[in-house]
């Protein structure tokens, strides 16, 4: 492994990486070094750093939203949410949402069944 990623992994205290480096063929490690090369630690930090933050919630609401059949819906209307949805994002809001009893799968998403929260 080049010196360059070495010292990466130094200074953001990844070194325990490297414990597993004569496991990978010469391929292995130069695609594992490829993928360090690629994140940026110094974002990954950042973001870290907000997960000790205490949020500042200035809505304490629940609103019910309607149930809208994805698949039912014309491309102009998918487009139009999925633009409002990048303006949420954009805007730095946040959403709550709770699936249970399958559906999420139903929705389309992919991942186990459980409280969904995101913040951006």
């Amino acid at each position: 492994m080049e010196k360059k990623t070495i010292d990466i992994l130094e200074k953001y205290n990844q070194t325990h990486l490297l414990n597993y480096i004569n496991l990978l063929s010469q391929e292995e490690t130069k695609n594992l070094e490829e993928q360090i090369s690629k994140i940026d630690f110094e974002e990954l930090k950042e973001l870290y750093k907000t997960t000790k933050e205490k949020p500042e919630i200035q809505e304490n609401k629940i609103e019910h939203i309607n149930y809208v059949d994805k698949q039912k819906l014309d491309i102009n209307k998918k487009q139009e949410l999925e633009n409002i949805g990048k303006q949420v994002i954009a805007n730095k809001h946040y959403a709550v949402i709770t699936m249970a009893g399958g559906q999420g799968t139903r929705l389309g998403h992919k991942r186990t069944k459980r409280n969904i929260y995101a913040k951006y």
